[in-house]
């Protein structure tokens, strides 16, 4: 995650959707941060994480800090999928626990 560094978005119809996760969830990184270390602390240790376990959880904690109108159940679905092009499949099973952990505590009423 490189804050400087200009992203150029793809023209794609989910264009708009895309750039608004990827520059939301850098803008507001010490807030996810927080939020993580605040109800995961027992779960995960950010410092040791690899690095694109911890882009994809931050990404999905932005959309259920944020984008109120994707159900939980969605957004987990949709980062799990993803992460199969990148995860191996220890870390999904990881990466499911942790979003469901903390999808029942930013999402109780869902």
């Amino acid at each position: 995650m490189n804050p400087e560094e200009k992203i150029v978005y793809p023209k794609d119809q989910y264009k708009k959707y895309i750039k608004d996760v990827v520059s939301g969830t850098l803008e507001r990184s010490e807030l996810i941060e927080e939020t993580i270390n605040t109800h995961l602390k027992s779960d995960i240790n950010l410092k040791k994480t690899d690095k694109l376990l911890k882009i994809i959880l931050f990404a999905a904690v932005f959309e259920f800090l944020f984008k109120h109108n994707n159900p939980k159940r969605v957004i987990i679905n949709e980062y799990l999928l993803a992460s199969e092009f990148f995860l191996e499949k220890v870390q999904i099973g990881y990466l499911n626990a942790i979003l469901d952990k903390i999808s029942k505590v930013l999402r109780k009423g869902e």
